[in-house]
């Protein structure tokens, strides 16, 4: 496999694995490409740059040089305008031909919750891809990597943005104190904390009341204005429309807004104390991501 065509897969695997970038990448933003480069922050050092011809780098490569850092791109161009220079970038080896045929994995879903079980996932993945059935429990398409538990790392804004800002796809959970209601939210884009709250649009992106003892089937809300979404700020936590966000450490607000999100999840409350507080990476076939990366070591 040449590296130009690998170069192609990967770049096409990322953008599937992250949600909404612009199918024009003329309409790409700093946002977008940022959000790119971190799914495929595995992926990038793994390439031969410098085993690939200037055509390619020009055609292929260049438009997206935003993912690669100013270094490294610097260096590839350097390379290619003088080949005998010393650069600092680290020069891989040409990739070595195999003909054995790695194994077949069965994927398990870990639960790496303390909040939720299998079948919420299960819902929770189903909504991500508006599935009108929920997926099996031994069939869920997504890794949740954990990025923050509160009982851990702490319940303020300040951590929670230290931890989980500039992640594309996060699930944010929390459980209340005295119901145990199980209430969240699903991001697609990313947290951000730099500067003033800012609103960022989305259709994308669902609050949710999970199935418990105090709630007999899960809720599932979907946003209705879209430019209303998603709200960063340095002071508060994840922001879910206009009422639903971490007001102060273990406190949260929530209130039904008609024109926010489309369902109502709780009818009393505006202030919520809660007990546990989580946030989950979503990663799409991590498994073939995985073993994608190691066949590529090994051309």
């Amino acid at each position: 496999m040449e590296e130009t065509e690998i170069w192609d897969k990967i770049i096409q695997w990322g953008k599937e694995q992250t949600p909404n970038l612009p199918s024009d990448l003329e309409q790409w933003n700093d946002e977008n490409f940022l959000a790119l480069k971190t799914t495929l922050e595995k992926c990038i050092p793994l390439i031969r740059y410098f085993q690939m011809p200037g055509k390619d780098i020009a055609i292929k490569v260049k438009p997206y040089r935003q993912i690669l850092g100013s270094n490294l791109w610097d260096d590839i161009t350097l390379k290619i305008m003088a080949p005998d220079i010393s650069i600092s970038s680290i020069i891989l080896p040409a990739h070595k031909k195999i003909s054995a045929q790695l194994p077949v994995r069965e994927v398990h879903f870990v639960n790496p919750s303390s909040i939720i079980n299998d079948g919420h996932f299960a819902e929770i993945s189903s909504w991500i891809d508006r599935n009108s059935s929920i997926y099996d429990i031994t069939k869920i398409p997504y890794k949740f990597n954990l990025l923050l538990r509160g009982s851990k790392d702490g319940f303020t804004s300040e951590i929670f943005h230290r931890l989980c800002d500039n992640i594309p796809g996060t699930v944010a959970i929390i459980k209340v104190n005295g119901t145990n209601e199980i209430l969240g939210g699903y991001n697609p884009l990313v947290w951000m904390s730099n500067g003033s709250h800012k609103w960022f649009a989305t259709t994308d992106s669902f609050i949710f009341s999970l199935k418990s003892p105090y709630l007999p089937n899960s809720i599932l809300s979907r946003i209705i204005h879209a430019s209303d979404a998603i709200g960063c700020s340095s002071s508060y936590g994840p922001v879910f429309g206009n009422f639903f966000y971490i007001h102060d450490n273990k406190k949260w607000a929530y209130y039904h807004d008609e024109n926010s999100y489309e369902k109502q999840l709780r009818s009393s409350a505006f202030n919520l104390l809660i007990d546990e507080f989580e946030v989950f990476q979503v990663l799409k076939d991590l498994i073939a991501f995985h073993w994608y990366s190691k066949i590529l070591e090994l051309f």
